[in-house]
């Protein structure tokens, strides 16, 4: 007789209450930050428009002047050499004493601060490049720890971390400063957002999950990237923007007392007496009357004799390649999150430059990702997961490659292009993260996310110089972004469909690729584990 899986044995809770309602807006609330800890580089860093000082040794300067009669910003400044003997001559130098900056927009940025411009404007694009080698680092290791050390304990570690990362940002005396405290930002960034995330799937229902993945955890993080241009278009100094965007961090502190476990991760620990307490706690917030032994008949329940042994047993990040299947799934995952990745950080990381103003084309940015979350929230109840991955990547990628198509004079509709990419784009990005959950087992999940992260932070390290060589080609950026994400596109259709099928436990429980159902006969799930002993949470299938 088959035993329940986890979603049957949990059942009595129901699919929406008390308990469900918190867990969803708690854990929704935390990923606020995280839409625009990144992202205020825009503000942050932007650069306005500068001359060079006017220098009194010697020289007499031409008239200097930031009005709308000198819109164009100069790395030069026109001298005239006061001789003697031959009178005086023009000549052109670079700025010797440094440059004087636009206030029109900006009281203040990382750029005035410490003169990023001219010989030195690859530091802009490099420090968001830093911040992202950050956020890469910390994929690599919270996902380990996620699964080692638990689920609540990474999230409120990583939050902890780039709220007080952020604070000592402020701070900064040097841009050498800045970055390195940006860097442990960005470990803590992606890591709670991730923890956030897979928390949320495990704790909350198979269908709620859909919901909480999309309208929960998307649209927080897109109203945090909304709050962002309303922040720095009251707030024009730097290191107060950076103090105003910071603080909110402390206020999650409680949420400790709040936000339980993971009940599948203990279970996959062994810690059953744990999870069944948490469960217990949950049904009595429901006004529910719990059984006796949740997971008595279960196979979710590990035998007493060998609950020590199982719960010693350790997964690493070896366990995502160690069968072809879990192999195909890592591979395809971590190409994909690449890829689309720099085409999301590429165009939200080019508003600025961008017609029109920053801060409304950085608010539609963000208008179209509210747009794009509930459009795939809705489309999740009737079409296939891959196809909405799938389909928007196409739709998105030919879009881009349009754009070069469009006369410089109606840079209006190169605008438009861009938002409409940027739409397909999201929408994809929030379907993959479900798919993504539902294709890990739960005993690697935590590893696979991280690994899936990791790369896609990799490619978001490279994605803040795809708008920075829009300076020298404006068409380049778009048809290199349009072509890699055709290509996402077309890797998307070999995902195995997740839709309806319960959350693997095990890794005996991974679907295999559409590619490969011809030459993967059923012996591929019996592949061995090379000594890898798993203990079942489900039924092997």
């Amino acid at each position: 007789m088959t035993s329940p899986d986890y979603d049957e044995a949990t059942s009595f809770l129901g699919e929406w209450g008390p308990f469900q309602l918190s867990i969803f807006i708690l854990l929704s609330l935390s990923t606020v930050p995280n839409g625009y800890t990144g992202m205020a580089m825009v503000f942050l860093a932007d650069t306005p428009r500068y001359r060079c000082k006017t220098s009194h040794l010697n020289l007499t300067s031409a008239n200097f002047s930031l009005t709308d009669d000198h819109k164009e910003s100069s790395c030069f400044q026109d001298q005239l050499l006061i001789n003697t003997t031959t009178g005086g001559s023009n000549d052109t130098r670079v700025c010797t004493d440094g440059w004087v900056y636009s206030t029109e927009r900006y009281d203040s940025t990382v750029v005035t601060e410490w003169d990023l411009v001219c010989e030195d404007d690859w530091k802009v694009p490099f420090s968001l490049s830093i911040f992202f080698l950050g956020v890469l680092s910390g994929s690599f290791i919270s996902g380990e720890l996620s699964d080692r050390f638990g689920r609540k304990v990474v999230l409120f570690g990583t939050m902890a971390v780039q709220t007080l990362s952020s604070l000592v940002q402020v701070a900064s005396v040097s841009w050498e400063m800045f970055c390195v405290f940006f860097f442990f930002t960005g470990i803590g960034q992606i890591s709670n957002y991730m923890a956030a995330f897979v928390l949320g799937c495990e704790l909350l229902g198979r269908e709620l999950r859909v919901v909480y993945s999309v309208l929960g955890t998307c649209v927080f993080y897109a109203l945090g990237y909304a709050l962002l241009p309303l922040c720095a278009y009251l707030v024009r100094s730097w290191r107060l923007l950076l103090a105003v965007l910071a603080l909110p961090g402390l206020l999650y502190i409680p949420l400790w007392w709040f936000i339980p476990e993971s009940p599948r991760w203990l279970l996959a620990k062994g810690r059953v007496k744990e999870a069944e307490d948490i469960i217990k706690a949950a049904a009595k917030k429901n006004g529910i009357t719990p059984p006796e032994v949740i997971f008595k008949d279960s196979d979710l329940l590990i035998p007493e004799k060998t609950q020590a042994k199982s719960s010693e047993v350790s997964y690493t990040f070896m366990d995502l390649i160690r069968t072809t299947k879990m192999r195909n799934i890592t591979l395809l995952n971590s190409v994909v999150w690449f890829i689309i990745t720099i085409t999301y950080f590429g165009l939200s990381l080019s508003t600025p430059n961008m017609n029109g103003d920053p801060y409304l084309n950085c608010l539609l940015s963000a208008l179209m990702e509210l747009v794009a979350y509930v459009m795939a929230w809705l489309l999740l109840k009737l079409m296939p997961r891959r196809a909405l991955i799938t389909g928007p990547l196409l739709t998105a990628g030919l879009v881009l490659l349009l754009i070069h198509a469009v006369p410089s004079e109606y840079s209006a509709w190169s605008v438009a292009l861009a938002m409409g990419a940027k739409l397909g784009v999201t929408a994809a990005f929030s379907v993959l993260y479900i798919s993504a959950v539902e294709q890990f087992p739960t005993v690697v999940r935590g590893m696979g996310m991280g690994v899936c992260s990791m790369c896609s932070k990799a490619g978001s390290t490279i994605a803040p110089f795809f708008p920075y060589l829009g300076h020298y080609d404006r068409i380049l950026p778009y048809i290199v972004m349009g072509a890699l994400t055709v290509l996402a596109g077309l890797l998307s259709v070999l995902m195995p469909e997740t839709r309806g099928t319960p959350l693997p436990e095990d890794l005996s429980q991974v679907q295999t690729l559409n590619w490969c159902c011809g030459c993967c006969t059923p012996s591929c799930s019996g592949e061995s584990l090379k000594g890898k002993k798993t203990h079942r949470l489900q039924p092997t299938v």
